[in-house]
């Protein structure tokens, strides 16, 4: 059995967020069409969404959202979205 080939969207990037880098990762499987959202944290603490996005834009916009408002603390707890 193969590994299944994950798509990385373009969108995917670094921000800083009260003077941490966050990572925002945005990918899907290849025969998926909905995108996963995933925030890492400089101590490589990760935060996965529960539920999944039609497209690549709507899951940045959900993390940006989500930077704005409730910073950087809520991400070090590991809360699920």
């Amino acid at each position: 059995m193969t590994d299944p080939i994950v798509i990385d969207s373009p969108l995917s990037r670094a921000v800083i967020v009260q003077g941490e880098v966050l990572r925002i990762c945005i990918y899907r499987l290849e025969k998926d069409t909905k995108w996963t959202l995933e925030v890492v944290d400089e101590q490589s603490t990760s935060t996965v969404w529960d539920h999944s996005f039609d497209t690549e834009e709507a899951a940045l916009a959900e993390a940006l959202q989500a930077f704005e408002e409730e910073g950087v603390a809520s991400f070090r707890q590991k809360t699920v979205h």
